[in-house]
């Protein structure tokens, strides 16, 4: 009787091409990812719904922020009684503010969902590692769009007035929202890079300060000393504020607009790659 043998293949090291496959990557084309953001969309909107405390900053930030610095700020900056006329100066600027301060809010909410392990799931599934973030981004953007509409009104209670067509004030929201998109960013990298969520807001609020109060967001550069009126003039901020109220004030917007796009495109291109491959490599 003869006896026949059978050897096994030896096993091969998987090649870069499984490896991508295993990991999502590299097999999903632009109709998945678009499926897989609207999904998480919805999922992070859905939390939201479940947890309406989270939308107690956007609610009440731009209220807060609008009393206080038109009824302090107002009558040092226009005289006393001319309270009205800081509206229409301030309110475009704060709408810049409203886009970095929910930036800051992303960051240490990617950094405590990596800490309960809520991106470690995700990362097992069979989806583009940039869904995930872009998701985060548009919700956010989001919640960007309702703090405006609440600052907008409280404006409009407090005599803000549009003398330049209606359609430079949705030109001046849009720019908001590209720019701050771009500030999530940011956050979101400080969120995957630090350890801490109080280290990364602990990092923001030496960021946002600075770029906040060096602008020409609530008060003209022209009163300050020189030295601070030229770390405003290359002040993204700056820029961002001084667009948005030439478009909704009816003022030549000169380059402001265009320095604003080129901060956020720039901005954009430098952070969304390394925030990118940081998700993916983040243990």
């Amino acid at each position: 009787m003869s006896t026949v043998t059978t050897t096994k293949p030896a096993p091969t090291a998987p090649g870069p091409a499984s490896v991508a496959a295993a990991h999502g990557e590299g097999r999903i084309g632009l109709r998945g990812n678009l499926r897989h953001i609207g999904a998480l969309v919805r999922r992070n909107a859905l939390q939201i719904k479940q947890d309406p405390e989270s939308m107690f900053d956007v609610v009440f930030m731009p209220i807060i922020f609008t009393l206080l610095f038109v009824f302090v700020f107002g009558g040092a900056i226009s005289g006393k009684g001319n309270q009205a006329e800081y509206v229409n100066y301030v309110v475009p600027g704060l709408m810049a503010m409203m886009g970095m301060n929910i930036a800051m809010g992303v960051g240490t909410g990617v950094n405590d969902d990596f800490k309960k392990g809520v991106m470690d799931r995700f990362r097992s599934m069979p989806i583009a590692r940039s869904s995930v973030l872009i998701a985060k981004i548009a919700v956010e953007i989001g919640r960007m769009m309702v703090a405006i509409a609440i600052l907008l009104a409280v404006g409009f209670l407090l005599g803000l007035s549009i003398k330049g067509p209606v359609v430079g004030l949705f030109l001046a929201i849009g720019l908001s929202a590209v720019f701050g998109a771009s500030l999530m960013w940011i956050f979101v990298l400080l969120g995957l890079t630090l350890k801490t969520p109080q280290a990364v807001q602990g990092m923001a609020m030496m960021v946002l300060m600075p770029l906040q109060f060096g602008s020409s967001i609530f008060a003209p550069p022209t009163t300050m000393p020189g030295w601070l009126q030229s770390f405003t003039d290359y002040n993204p901020l700056s820029n961002l504020a001084d667009a948005a109220r030439a478009l909704i004030n009816g003022m030549p917007v000169g380059d402001s607009v265009w320095m604003t796009l080129g901060w956020s495109l720039a901005i954009t291109a430098v952070t969304m790659p390394l925030a990118v491959r940081k998700f993916r490599q983040k243990t």
